[in-house]
């Protein structure tokens, strides 16, 4: 995967897409951007760190046709690519020393990466961001992200084979990220299918992230998930987080949202976009469109 600082340093691709198991969330660049969802069949992709994901690419070729549509041309058209969060691991990993030469620094994090993720690391695509420090501290914190390489070539295939080019790949919880404003510290819990990803900001800078599977969603869910974090967020950085925000709920946000106020006595919101509500399936492609268009 292109290192995510790139974002920012070239030219936004024109088409943005955003892959679940439930089907293709695509937007293409304009004022406003044109964007809107494409369902897919059950089984067309089942999302795994360790497994295959595309599992018929017949039906995710003729996917992304539909959503992007054709112009005729024989060339490959410029795409951003936003990956389900269940199939790569995301972390941060704090470095008293981090060496100035990129071929040591990517050593480096594969080294420290490998215990973290449940696929080998030397078969990965592997991106890193070196974020800024904060507070006067004497360590530097690294955003590393790994996917499977098996996994992310089935996916470009796919893409390729449509007429796109994916130049640019990223993760949706590192998406959306972009819609976490402000200098305090944010903490977010988005549900997807199967899989509950919760992360936190602070300033700015990811401080955690997980994603973790469930057999269905429930408020004994969601709050298994965030005790832990706030634990985490207490011991580690000091401090109670600002603001809670979820995404991907549906029916249930209202209650799920009295029900994280009172149990972990914090401010709680729905999480919100310039292009749209984010939602289960779009919420990556919503935070990355926010964060390239002006």
């Amino acid at each position: 995967m292109r290192r995510l600082a790139r974002i920012f340093e070239d030219p936004p691709p024109e088409y943005v897409f955003e892959l679940s198991g439930a089907g293709i969330a695509y937007a293409r660049h304009g004022h406003p951007p044109q964007t809107g969802f494409r369902r897919l069949e059950p089984g067309v992709i089942a999302v795994s760190p360790l497994e295959d994901n595309v599992l018929n690419a017949e039906a995710l070729v003729a996917g992304v046709k539909a959503a992007g549509g054709t112009n005729g041309s024989r060339k490959r058209k410029p795409a951003a690519l936003i990956l389900p969060d269940y199939c790569a691991r995301v972390t941060v990993l704090d470095f008293d020393d981090f060496p100035s030469e990129p071929g040591e620094q990517m050593s480096l994090v594969r080294f420290r990466t490998k215990k973290t993720v449940p696929f080998d690391i030397d078969s990965a695509a592997v991106s890193y961001e070196v974020q800024a420090k904060q507070g006067g501290r004497k360590t530097l914190e690294v955003v590393v992200a790994a996917v499977a390489l098996e996994i992310i070539a089935r996916y470009e295939a796919a893409f390729r084979a449509a007429g796109y080019h994916p130049g640019f790949i990223t993760t949706s919880a590192l998406g959306v990220l972009r819609l976490l404003r402000g200098s305090g510290l944010t903490v977010a819990a988005r549900w997807n299918g199967h899989t509950m990803t919760v992360s936190v900001q602070q300033g700015g800078a990811l401080k955690l992230l997980r994603c973790v599977e469930f057999p269905e969603v429930g408020i004994q869910e969601v709050l298994a998930m965030l005790h832990p974090t706030f634990a985490f967020i207490e011991d580690e950085l000091g401090t109670r987080p600002d603001k809670l925000f979820l995404c991907g709920f549906g029916d249930f946000t209202g209650l799920f949202r009295a029900r994280c106020a009172e149990d972990l006595d914090v401010a709680v919101e729905p999480l919100q976009s310039r292009f749209g509500t984010p939602g289960p399936d779009n919420a990556g492609l919503l935070g990355y469109l926010d964060s390239v268009e002006v």
